[in-house]
């Protein structure tokens, strides 16, 4: 028993030591951009050493990553088997209507410095297996078409790059707009029509 406490102890203690480096990097990005953004400042605003940065994360973009990708957990019923591809569509675009309020939550400055081509975890072919909405939805599909219920028109992997620009796409807008922009509504809008014309 004292075991189970002392590791919640040590796993409180590495949550609060990760959001303390995130919150540092937020306010960096909001003061200087992401080209101001280094690990040795994030350390400095964060009062932690280099070798604690290190401990919780590989890069600054890993860092920044990680609460794109941490996004709030998705319902599972939600994504459960499909009965049909209207099921399915639901599914997909609840996935990126969370993913569009949690983007929200982070707050604009974070997103705008965020999606940026330098930030090459944003590029798919050298990205992790965190759970990134793009990845929650390929597994989705794939268990679906394994099991007979969908029929798509194109290659899965050519309608997880399509989902994905879409969803960018709309990012950047909602970025250059300066948050006024539908941004759900426009995720939605966009992928309906996309995905009407995929099942």
């Amino acid at each position: 028993m004292v075991k189970t406490e002392e590791l919640s102890k040590q796993q409180l203690k590495s949550k609060e030591t990760k959001d303390r480096i995130f919150q540092a990097a937020k306010t960096i990005l909001r003061k200087k951009g992401y080209e101001g953004l280094s690990i040795k400042n994030i350390c400095e605003e964060a009062g932690v050493s280099n070798g604690s940065f290190y401990h919780h994360f590989k890069t600054k973009d890993d860092l920044l990553s990680y609460y794109i990708e941490e996004q709030p957990s998705i319902d599972p019923d939600c994504l459960e088997l499909p009965a049909n591809a209207e099921e399915a569509k639901t599914a997909i675009i609840h996935v990126y209507l969370n993913y569009a309020h949690y983007c929200r939550e982070l707050g604009l400055d974070f997103v705008s410095n965020y999606y940026t081509p330098k930030n090459q975890s944003l590029n798919p072919d050298i990205r992790t297996e965190r759970p990134y909405p793009i990845v929650t939805v390929q597994h989705y599909l794939q268990r679906a078409i394994d099991a007979g219920i969908l029929h798509l028109k194109h290659p899965l992997e050519e309608v997880t790059t399509d989902i994905r620009i879409i969803v960018i796409g709309n990012v950047f807008e909602w970025c250059l707009k300066n948050g006024d922009a539908d941004f759900e509504g426009n995720i939605r809008r966009l992928l309906t029509t996309y995905l009407d014309g995929l099942m």
